[in-house]
């Protein structure tokens, strides 16, 4: 059932209902076959691109839609009530872009945006390894300045689109300090690893990606030698945002399969929608997506209005993907048998979710976050 969403302008809710139009058309046909053989939906993508739904918070004059993150965080939310993978395919991204729109010059940007933004180009973002997950200023990947050109030595884990990516947002540490770089896909001595083999999002392309002495120019080096660091930062608060509306998303495919079952299964000769205890249960998963979906809301439109909103994304994260996890497992638990097996789709949205608790920085994380925001503000 379509989710009634409070829109700021006519062109929001057309967005809306574009996107909505591709789900049905695009995704809903395709999801359950791809995640079954971990196919990688690159078309999907392109059409999305195409459409203009890969650049929506980005300005106009660089091919963006120029959207407020309240509308294209719905965007994601309603892409992924279908399809998890492309959901946060999505959010990657657009983080993906975030350092060149943050700190690329003019060029840099009219040269590489457009392309990023269409779709054309599908990116991924490497900060993670395998020693300094929630650490990044640990990270030992290297980027040695030899002229004008620097070379990048070392492996980049848990890289989403890791081996179908078109471009690397890669953050490493030269001289001066960690630093961003957009490293393309075809730069010799860059490969991907064995993709991981994971428990869920199976048709998102998880993979370490190895870095043997990759030589870039230095025109590809986004902002200054030693801004990496806050720029990947500033990019995550961003990050969190959409992989709270990714988990939101989930949670409402998730109840609304609950409650198609609910309506059709008899037990003691009424629909065990009917039964007290189940009904109740429904209702307090309806009650944990709305609450998800006005958190991270609330965070998006603080940074639409330009005021700080770190602590009030971490909050979002945590609550966006602690709700998902409870009300995908309480899914399976209204379908009983059925929903243990794979002829509904609520066992790959409990799989696919609990993810969701880890990356964009474990809940663990989001919580030491908020509490030394606390700290710090009061």
């Amino acid at each position: 059932m379509p989710v009634e969403r409070l829109l700021p302008t006519e062109e929001a809710h057309e967005l809306i209902e574009l996107t909505r139009r591709i789900v049905d058309e695009q995704m809903r046909p395709r999801v359950d076959d791809a995640e079954r053989t971990g196919t990688f939906p690159r078309e999907v993508f392109r059409t999305l691109g195409r459409a203009g739904l890969l650049g929506l918070p980005y300005e106009p004059e660089y091919g963006g839609g120029g959207q407020p993150y309240e509308v294209y965080l719905q965007v994601v939310e309603e892409i992924a009530t279908v399809w998890a993978s492309v959901g946060v395919g999505t959010s990657v991204h657009v983080l993906s872009c975030f350092g060149l729109d943050h700190a690329g010059t003019e060029e840099q940007k009219r040269r590489w945006l457009p392309e990023m933004l269409g779709g054309e180009l599908l990116g991924a973002y490497c900060l993670s390894e395998a020693h300094a997950g929630s650490d990044p200023a640990a990270m030992r990947t290297t980027a040695r300045r030899e002229g004008d050109e620097y070379v990048i030595r070392g492996a980049k884990a848990w890289t989403t689109h890791g081996g179908q990516a078109d471009y690397y947002k890669v953050m490493a540490r030269a001289e001066a300090g960690i630093t961003c770089f957009l490293v393309p896909a075809d730069a010799e001595g860059l490969s991907a690893d064995a993709p991981e083999d994971k428990m869920g999002l199976m048709g998102s392309t998880t993979a370490t990606m190895v870095f043997d002495d990759v030589r870039i120019p230095v025109e590809r080096r986004l902002g200054d030698e030693g801004q990496g660091l806050a720029i990947a930062l500033a990019g995550l608060d961003s990050g969190r945002l959409g992989i709270a509306a990714v988990a939101t998303g989930v949670a409402q495919g998730a109840l609304d399969a609950a409650v198609a079952y609910a309506k059709e299964r008899e037990a003691f000769g009424v629909p065990i929608i009917d039964h007290q205890g189940l009904n109740f249960l429904l209702a307090d998963m309806a009650a944990a997506v709305e609450s998800a979906r006005a958190t991270y809301l609330a965070a998006a439109r603080l940074k639409d209005a330009g005021r700080p909103f770190s602590r009030q994304a971490s909050i979002a994260k945590l609550v966006a993907t602690d709700n998902a996890m409870k009300v995908t497992t309480d899914a399976v638990q209204v379908l009983g048998g059925a929903g243990y097996t794979r002829d509904f789709p609520v066992e790959r949205y409990m799989r696919e979710t609990k993810v969701m608790q880890i990356f964009e920085g474990t809940n663990q994380i989001q919580r030491l976050v908020i509490g030394r925001d606390l700290k710090r503000r009061g």
